[in-house]
């Protein structure tokens, strides 16, 4: 069985290097329209060769690991291909429900439209882990829609990295996303631009300790990527960031009022998510 992987950044270079430790694929191909990506993959050994696109259609099982609107482009591209009947597709995609209601019918059956809750900061080949993936959740959106074959194939393959797997309707995943995921990197970036705009690099340098750093860590991310996901999960992403404003407002408010013994009940409250994260 061969797998073919479209996009050899983070997320799919740890997915071919995960599968070549965990998982009997007889061969591992790759697809980047970066060409110093192809050349990092194989330098790397994260995939066996880099092909042409329309190759992929020699592949059992496809790997969408791009931006939402190059998925969305390219599962078209697929549907034009003469794949194999039963081929697997997957996407990688941070939303699911616009991916799914814009994959073509011809191949909705052989997609499984999936999340893997993980990744860095970082970007690029060179970023893959091995085990990127083990021990995460891997979110599968909507199976009612996709073949059985491709479910229990994709579901077999995340299992075999370890990863736990969580059944989801993709509606009720894209407001999740948008409150766990996509809200945070929307506070990183909004703390990293207003602290710009007020320090200067000097004073930066010498006082961000480490909470600073752990707040600002997602802002390191890639804003073409982020931008693209924003887009795709606009109204859910604005309801989070209204839902963080206010918490903001109560918290400037009791400032004001210096009603510190209320600050320090909300601040309690919030102590009680790293009780749930544990």
């Amino acid at each position: 069985m061969k797998l073919g992987i479209i996009g050899l950044g983070l997320m799919g270079g740890s997915f071919a290097l995960a599968c070549k430790n965990s998982y009997n694929f007889s061969e591992i191909v790759g697809i980047d329209h970066n060409k110093k990506h192809c050349e990092d993959a194989l330098k790397l050994n994260l995939v066996d060769r880099i092909i042409e696109f329309n190759e992929i259609i020699e592949c059992d099982v496809i790997v969408l690991s791009i931006p939402i609107c190059a998925i969305i482009s390219v599962l078209n591209d697929l549907a034009n291909l003469p794949l194999k009947k039963e081929v697997t597709i997957i996407d990688f995609g941070s939303t699911k429900q616009e991916i799914i209601e814009k994959c073509p019918i011809k191949i909705r059956k052989n997609l499984v439209a999936s999340h893997p809750m993980a990744g860095t900061e970082y970007s690029g080949p060179e970023a893959a882990l091995p085990n990127l993936y083990e021990n995460k959740v891997m979110v599968v959106c909507d199976i009612q829609n996709s073949g059985k074959k491709q479910v229990d194939l994709a579901i077999d393959i995340y299992e075999s990295l370890k990863m736990n797997i969580r059944i989801m309707d993709s509606k009720e995943h894209d407001r999740h996303a948008a409150f766990i995921s996509h809200m945070p990197h929307i506070v990183s970036y909004s703390l990293a631009n207003s602290v710009l705009k007020q320090e200067d690099n000097e004073h930066i340098v010498a006082l961000a300790a480490g909470g600073f750093r752990s707040m600002a860590r997602l802002a390191k991310s890639n804003p073409a990527m982020w931008r693209d996901i924003f887009e795709s999960n606009e109204k859910n992403l604005i309801d989070s960031i209204e839902a963080f404003r206010r918490e903001l407002k109560i918290a400037k408010k009791l400032i004001q009022k210096q009603r510190y013994d209320k600050l320090y009940k909300w601040m309690a409250k919030g102590n009680k998510l790293h009780e749930i994260l544990k």
